[in-house]
């Protein structure tokens, strides 16, 4: 089912405008976001096709199923509830069976953890962002290989890693071939392997790696006599952690806007504005909801909110903001007047009643 088929059987519910828009914050170039509500067809409904949500192909436009809508307020999910609480010049179309979905009816303590919680993972995705944008990954991938050092003479008794050098280093030094190396494990010892050589190649030793994309040390089977020629530590667990670290940043800038990257580019401050502003936001309106009982979108502090997007606020500066927050909505959690929790039972009620509604 597309949002076509939606508009042309006239499914939809409710339709607002969404986002920057809704908030105030829109500029000359902010795209319009759109969110809406619908029902499906009885069959649809009531057989085996339910469809809880229709979403074009950027998701700049996307429809809940009004029973999934309803779960959702009843979660106090933060864009759910700002698409009910859509100021009225962003409401393009509204059913008048919606009127039974009052606002006032879901706002619960729960938001403290649905706005206050995603804005607190949102600030832990600035710092990983703002780390990928400090310290960008070269092009060419790592192989196990720089993982691994040798220990020097005279090391090999405590087997500290102290004085261990690049194995890639110690090859050349001894102009010694990967190849030729056959490794064998030291019982008791993590990661650290006994090292053999085969000038002539001809024990069948694997080397030390089978190939750059190896993600384990090849071990050998050493013949009796066979002369040690130093050990080697191979730190596996770092070389995880930088695969996954790699996977990650090249993801990011195959997946990353490139506008708001450039954006953050020229004010030079090593961080994600955009995020950051929404983060702020974020907190600021679960702040709002727990000290007054109410939501209202539509932000008063518009100029505050796109300076920080703008990049005129230092990182730091914006972390301390956002801990400044955290703490006031803390407080006034232990206030608020608001319930812990939606009434479940009348939700559920009210939904029912515009189903009947809907497919009487």
């Amino acid at each position: 089912m597309t949002i076509q088929d939606l508009k042309s059987q006239n499914l939809i519910l409710f339709e607002v405008i969404s986002g920057s828009k809704s908030f105030g914050l829109n500029t000359p170039t902010s795209d319009t976001d759109i969110k809406g509500v619908y029902y499906l067809p009885k069959e649809k409904f009531f057989g085996l096709d339910y469809i809880p949500q229709v979403s074009n192909e950027t998701n700049d436009e996307v429809y809940y199923e009004i029973g999934r809508f309803v779960e959702l307020l009843i979660k106090n999910n933060p864009n759910i509830l700002e698409i009910l609480a859509s100021p009225e010049d962003c409401v393009l179309y509204k059913h008048p069976l919606m009127e039974q979905l009052k606002i006032e009816d879901f706002l619960s303590k729960l938001c403290k953890d649905t706005f206050a919680g995603y804005a607190v993972t949102q600030i832990k995705k600035a710092r990983g962002l703002n780390k990928k944008i400090v310290n960008p990954l070269p092009k060419e991938k790592k192989s196990l290989l720089d993982f691994c050092y040798v220990l020097h003479e005279g090391t090999s008794h405590d087997l500290s890693v102290q004085g261990a050098i690049p194995i890639r280093d110690w090859l050349i030094e001894h102009s010694f071939d990967a190849s030729h190396i056959g490794l064998a494990k030291m019982p008791n010892v993590r990661d650290i392997f006994a090292m053999f050589y085969d000038h002539e190649k001809t024990l069948g030793y694997k080397g030390i790696i089978q190939k750059e994309t190896s993600n384990e040390v090849s071990v050998s089977s050493i013949p009796k006599g066979e002369k040690l020629i130093g050990y080697l530590s191979c730190n596996q667990d770092e070389y995880s952690k930088y695969c996954k670290e790699y996977t990650e940043y090249w993801n990011w800038i195959e997946k990353r806007n490139e506008d708001r990257y450039n954006t953050n580019q020229q004010h030079g401050k090593n961080y994600d504005s955009k995020n950051m502003m929404h983060t702020i936001r974020l907190l600021q309106t679960a702040e709002q909801i727990l000290s007054t009982g109410k939501l209202n979108i539509r932000v008063s502090n518009r100029e505050e909110l796109l300076d920080i997007k703008a990049g005129n606020r230092e990182y730091d500066d914006l972390l301390k903001m956002a801990d400044n927050l955290i703490a006031s909505i803390e407080n006034h959690y232990q206030t608020s007047t608001l319930p812990e929790r939606p009434d479940e039972h009348k939700a559920i009620q009210t939904l029912i009643a515009i189903r009947e509604k809907l497919y009487q």
